[in-house]
């Protein structure tokens, strides 16, 4: 079976965030990420002027910034997944993250969506950083089809924020719709991660998108709508920070990191 090409996108969409307890604290942010078809990228011959890759530019996507950062992405998630059992993902995998914005880039959560080449959903890798350099990966695999909108689950293991403990899980969600609307297909995404801890659900995050083409139309509209996203991401992350400190939300020491990067 011969296996359709796609060519990347750029999503505009929002982030929302609110925590629950021990202190109510919520916040939203306009963003936009791309996505990557990571099979197709290799014969994309139309990348627009103002997007690299594995280059400086306005925007780019280095390979370097996620997996082990040495192999080919495709090589280390192909390897990945057939180590954990998984030989079917043989179709498109869609990774999902923000580009570099004039060089710098900082994820806090990247989304590598695998396919079967009937374009079924067969695998999800979540792939979370914290500020402290450290990553880890949460391997989302019901052992068959995934179809799109059912919650899967994920044991804490990682530290990402010093409001928070290492316990509980994660509960995950994706959406993913394609519909008419004046003429044109409107494809929709929607990622949302939710924290539980012993007591019940402490943390909601969503992740939301409307998708069009990576061109320099889209290009220059992300970076003047949105300037120095990236970097703003870091800044936006130390600011929540100190507003849950001011509101006596307490504070948990960084604990020895996982002893392997990736948790099922």
């Amino acid at each position: 079976m011969t296996r359709p090409r796609y060519s990347p996108q750029i999503s505009f969409g929002r982030v929302h965030h609110t925590r629950l307890r021990p202190a109510e604290h919520a916040f939203a942010y306009g963003i936009y990420f791309i996505r990557i078809p990571l099979r197709s990228i290799a014969h994309d011959t139309t990348k627009p002027a103002l997007f690299s890759f594995n280059r400086f530019n306005l925007l780019s996507f280095h390979e370097k910034d996620h997996g082990d950062g040495k192999q080919a992405l495709i090589t280390w998630i192909d390897t990945l997944l057939q180590k954990e059992g998984i030989t079917d993902a043989d179709g498109e995998i869609w990774l999902q993250a923000f580009p570099r914005v004039l060089g710098y880039v900082f994820n806090p959560v990247s989304f590598w969506f695998c396919h079967r080449q009937d374009g079924t959903l067969r695998a999800i890798l979540a792939e979370v950083r914290n500020t402290f350099g450290e990553k880890h990966c949460y391997l989302l695999d019901t052992g068959d089809s995934m179809p799109y909108g059912i919650e899967l689950k994920a044991s804490k293991s990682f530290h990402v924020s010093p409001f928070c403990e290492v316990h509980g899980q994660y509960r995950f969600r994706f959406m993913h719709t394609t519909q008419e609307e004046s003429g044109r297909i409107v494809e929709r995404t929607v990622a949302r991660v939710d924290h539980d801890d012993p007591q019940g659900p402490l943390i909601l995050t969503s992740i939301s998108g409307i998708a069009q083409s990576l061109s320099n139309g889209s290009i220059l509209r992300a970076f003047f709508f949105y300037p120095m996203m990236t970097l703003g991401v870091i800044v936006k992350i130390h600011w929540q920070a100190l507003k849950l400190w001011y509101k006596r939300v307490p504070f948990f020491s960084k604990p020895q990191p996982p002893s392997s990067e990736l948790s099922k």
